[in-house]
């Protein structure tokens, strides 16, 4: 067990506080009373922040705190801390820390013993899951895709793999693009739920396949906040031939993988032996 620091006075503490992600509503009784009894709220955006205070008649001053400037505040709010003031981080929307940033933070000061407390509330993934109707005893939240490159190609066949509901965050610009390159990798009757400005007005719920969704969004431009959820893939229980598994090896996401890491990730989506893979990609390639 890690051994305490010693220090002079009372320290204050931190609170982790979950706001609305659309519906001003959706915060708890105690989520307000932190926020107005702190000595002071780090946002990731006090602009964004200020019409959620304004609504309940907080006037606690605030402090920005986001991804660009985390690692310079640190110090600097341990040593309020330390001071004995109480502080509140608050990102954008929902939960701190998920897809937000504060895991710094939270780790820094966790480690000098100054008290982390969290305030739970509204989080988007969770918001999404409950009404989605996909398996929820296991999921996994894999946040933001990366943008291109290797790193896409590895997360994507990560998931055509899984065998638990995963939870990603897409920004509607990109939407259709994951999409169509789910759709040239998953089973064709795989399901998958678009979750669209929840809690909001035009809230949303889309399931199908990805190539009902492809024809959905091509035609129904996507808006808002979105979260996109896969379910879990089943075991394969016919034999596939040589064509989908090359149509696999020949996808865009699999062609930005280097060819054994290629021949893996095939395998693994399609529950084949590596080898075969491997062959159909050699043979193809002379």
């Amino acid at each position: 067990m890690e051994s305490q620091p010693n220090h002079p006075h009372a320290i204050g503490q931190l609170f982790v506080v979950a706001t609305p992600i659309g519906n001003l509503s959706d915060i708890t009784f105690r989520a307000v009373e932190t926020l107005k009894s702190v000595d002071v709220i780090a946002a990731e955006d006090t602009r964004t922040s200020l019409k959620l205070l304004r609504h309940y008649g907080i006037d606690t001053p605030m402090i920005a705190l986001h991804e660009h400037n985390e690692a310079a505040m640190i110090d600097r709010v341990q040593a309020r801390l330390e001071q004995g003031e109480s502080i509140a981080l608050i990102s954008d929307a929902g939960t701190p820390l998920i897809s937000d940033p504060g895991y710094r933070l939270v780790r820094q000061l966790r480690q000098a013993g100054i008290p982390v407390t969290p305030i739970p509330g509204a989080s988007s993934v969770m918001t999404g899951l409950c009404a989605a109707g996909l398996a929820t005893d296991h999921f996994r939240f894999a946040g933001f895709l990366p943008r291109s490159g290797t790193a896409r190609a590895e997360a994507i066949s990560r998931i055509t793999g899984s065998d638990e509901t995963t939870v990603l965050l897409e920004s509607p610009r990109r939407l259709l693009e994951t999409l169509q390159q789910l759709q040239s990798l998953l089973d064709p009757e795989r399901e998958l739920v678009v979750a669209r400005e929840l809690t909001k007005l035009h809230e949303e719920f889309v399931s199908g396949t990805a190539a009902g969704l492809v024809e959905h969004f091509t035609a129904h431009e996507p808006r808002g906040e979105i979260v996109l959820m896969i379910a879990a893939a089943s075991e394969i229980t016919v034999a596939l031939d040589d064509a989908q598994i090359l149509a696999c090896l020949n996808s865009e996401a699999m062609l930005a993988l280097p060819p054994s890491a290629r021949a893996k990730a095939v395998a693994k989506t399609l529950g084949i032996p590596r080898s075969r893979a491997y062959a159909l990609m050699s043979s193809n390639s002379e």
